[in-house]
């Protein structure tokens, strides 16, 4: 029987472990499964560097939205590392125009009115619009971002304006890749993700309907569904 592979997997902004939660069920029998801590640093560099850190000599890595943008500066830094790549409901382009305007205003609601008032702010958009009429789920959504603190947001929002420009790194990546999009994400659009696709030699794509930019939790099975499938390339 094949040894099974190490699997990162890396969450976006204000995710934690609990973002992928729906993945570390459904594929423990596929992987040796590890989900980063990003609460701690404020540049994608240095989020890249605790995962290479404390890495296996190979593994396969899954990034999340910011996630992805890490999971690309490991490709950049040590592509000899990873077997395979996922890149969830992710961009590769550097900061936008008015983009850091946009962001401040949400870090100082996070500041003024505290984590609750960001979390009704920032949420809603983040998901398939069918989804906000979900309270449970909205809630849940909701309640983890409420752990998190207006100071570990704007460290991550400052990771993600100093972001690097990762389009250069998807003509080099060699390894099986699977990019992943909602077909109702708005922040991180099906063009988007069909777009990078096409920049990689080995990539598959996937978009899931009734879906947004929180794919893990908004359709878990389907997520989980095609990070098994994408797995099974290194085994097969």
């Amino acid at each position: 029987m094949a040894e099974r592979p190490a699997l990162l997997l890396l969450p976006g902004l204000l995710c934690g472990a609990w973002v992928w939660t729906g993945q570390t069920a459904a594929l423990a029998d596929a992987a040796d499964i590890t989900v980063a801590d990003f609460f701690g640093f404020e540049s994608i560099g240095a989020m890249a560097d605790s995962v290479l850190a404390t890495a296996p000599a190979r593994f396969a890595v899954a990034g999340h939205s910011m996630g992805g943008r890490v999971a690309l500066e490991i490709v950049r830094k040590a592509p000899e590392r990873v077997s395979a790549l996922a890149l969830l409901n992710s961009g590769v382009h550097p900061r936008r125009p008015n983009e850091a305007e946009q962001r401040q205003v949400l870090v100082d609601l996070a500041h003024a009115e505290g984590m609750d008032a960001l979390a009704r702010r920032w949420l809603p958009p983040m998901v398939a619009p069918a989804r906000t009429a979900d309270a449970p789920f909205m809630e849940r959504l909701a309640a983890e971002v409420r752990r998190a603190t207006p100071e570990i947001f704007e460290r991550q929002i400052r990771a993600l304006l100093n972001r690097p420009d990762a389009e250069s790194v998807l003509s080099t990546i060699a390894c099986p890749t699977l990019v992943l999009g909602g077909h109702q994400d708005g922040w991180s659009p099906a063009d988007q993700q069909r777009s990078i696709a096409a920049g990689i030699a080995r990539a598959s794509l996937t978009l899931i309907d009734d879906c947004g930019h929180m794919s893990p939790v908004e359709q878990p099975e389907a997520v989980s569904a095609a990070l098994r499938g994408w797995l099974q390339t290194l085994t097969a």
